[in-house]
């Protein structure tokens, strides 16, 4: 080994003595020294393994101990904060998967406090004092509010289409159009989950046009169920034709074959009264007598995760005797925001004020001009010259794979802080103690106010407060 990489390898600090080092007092404090010792040690190891890997020529006299204690001090902090945490959403996508999906509202909060902090009724049935069903809690609610026979629910909307077609198709033959063989966040394809689920797909059609004719001669003695798939956030427009659900559903009559929806987003009121693209409703899907409909409880619902499974009381009750439905079976934090946000939907003004994920979606632009311009005010006042603020348009998005051709117009502020680049100014944003999440276009960074919540504001002016002060 060459003298100068020697000699800055024997420079490196002792583990004890950077524990006990003054600058890294504070970073230290809160963590456990076995935790804080770890950490130390990674950063060491790091520190190694950059001066063994460096040319001679590119090696410094000297370690820069600053750098050293910077590197430490920023993974001492990191080491202290939960891995997962608040951010500000300012992207304006409601429904941002990448973000937890839809934040819940408060009396969802409360429930979910009040059940995971006692003992509950889970699993026991008060009025005969003996064991229960954790399914029970929600089936009166969704019978009412969407007329479905049968209730079910599960973790989540791909558990949801794993557990229709492990029961209903093990073995056999389920029809769906080539068109909706769709691909959505996180790599999910329904083609794998319908292989995962020991269900044989049988694909019909054309990608742009698909008609009842190809259904029908798809059809054999090993068909059980014809499927039918919202889309997400893939569209094909123009020269199309799709098989309407009520035509599957006389289809699946004439040859006793289950009909299945998966709605994907799901949504329990009809957003075009609000003046949004339209989707189809639970309700009017079950009406058109689809024997199951499945949806997600964290998209348009605007609760916890969740697969929801309603329809046909025999087709429901099959999926209930199935083993695996114990795997896929929801705790009692989910059942409890689960049910507090379906309360709301008996009262829909309520629903649409106090579901945090509606409220945005169905915010006014007059509003959000409002918003944004008194914010920007205040943005001025504190940070005068150093921070300038621009109020302009933008357009959000639903996200979640809903509502995917209808923009939501909104305001923005255009944030440039001297001498700051714009992708410099989003990674340090991104970087708070509280990180604001938002986006860089056409030269600034922005920040959409359709999907900054109550007491939002002070967070996002503190994260600007804590770019100024590294800069000074």
């Amino acid at each position: 080994m060459d003298p100068k990489r020697a000699s800055l390898l024997r420079q490196l600090p002792q583990v004890d003595d950077l524990l006990r080092h003054p600058e890294l007092a504070l970073a230290v404090g809160p963590l456990p020294r076995s935790l804080a010792a770890a950490v130390v040690r990674r950063i060491l190891a790091e520190a190694r393994r950059t001066i063994n890997a460096s040319p001679p020529e590119a090696l410094p006299p000297q370690l820069d101990e600053t750098v050293l204690l910077h590197n430490l001090r920023e993974a001492l902090c990191a080491a202290a904060k939960p891995m997962l945490r608040r951010v500000v959403n300012a992207t304006g996508v409601v429904i941002h998967t990448n973000l937890g999906r839809s934040p819940l509202g408060a009396a969802c909060l409360e429930q979910v406090l009040e059940v995971a902090s006692r003992y509950n009724t889970l699993e026991y049935d008060l009025a005969r004092g003996a064991r229960g069903s954790r399914q029970d809690h929600l089936e009166g609610l969704l019978q009412e509010l969407t007329g479905a026979d049968g209730v079910l629910v599960v973790n989540n909307n791909a558990a949801a289409v794993l557990l229709a077609l492990n029961t209903l198709a093990l073995g056999k033959e389920v029809v769906i159009s080539r068109g909706q063989l769709v691909e959505i966040g996180g790599s999910f394809r329904l083609p794998e989950i319908m292989a995962a689920s020991g269900a044989i797909l049988r694909e019909v059609g054309t990608t742009n046009k698909t008609y009842l004719k190809d259904f029908e001669k798809a059809i054999t003695s090993e068909t059980a169920v014809l499927l039918k798939v919202h889309p997400s956030n893939f569209r094909i427009l123009g020269f199309t034709h799709e098989v309407t659900l009520a035509e599957m559903v006389d289809l699946g009559r004439r040859y006793d074959l289950k009909v299945v929806e998966d709605l994907g987003s799901g949504c329990l009121v009809d957003l075009s009264r609000y003046g949004l693209e339209k989707e189809p409703t639970v309700q009017e899907t079950l009406k058109a007598g689809a024997d199951l409909v499945l949806f997600s409880g964290d998209k348009l619902l605007g609760g916890p995760q969740a697969g929801l499974i309603l329809g046909n009381r025999e087709v429901v009750g099959a999926l209930r005797k199935n083993p695996m439905t114990r795997a896929l079976r929801p705790d009692k934090m989910t059942l409890a925001a689960l049910e507090a946000t379906l309360r709301l939907y008996l009262e829909e003004p309520r629903a649409m004020t106090e579901i945090p994920t509606l409220r945005m979606l169905t915010r006014p632009v007059p509003e959000l001009d409002r918003q944004a311009r008194a914010l920007a005010r205040r943005l001025r006042r504190r940070f005068g010259a150093r921070c300038k603020v621009d109020v302009v348009q933008s357009e959000g998005r639903a996200g979640g794979g809903a509502l995917p051709q209808a923009p939501l117009p909104g305001r923005a502020l255009a944030l440039t802080i001297p001498p700051l680049a714009p992708q410099e100014l989003e990674a340090r944003l991104r970087r708070a103690n509280t990180p604001v999440i938002g986006r860089v276009e056409h030269g600034v960074v922005l920040l959409d106010l359709r999907t900054v919540l109550p007491g939002d504001q002070e967070t996002l002016m503190a994260a600007l407060e804590e770019v100024l002060a590294d800069l000074t």
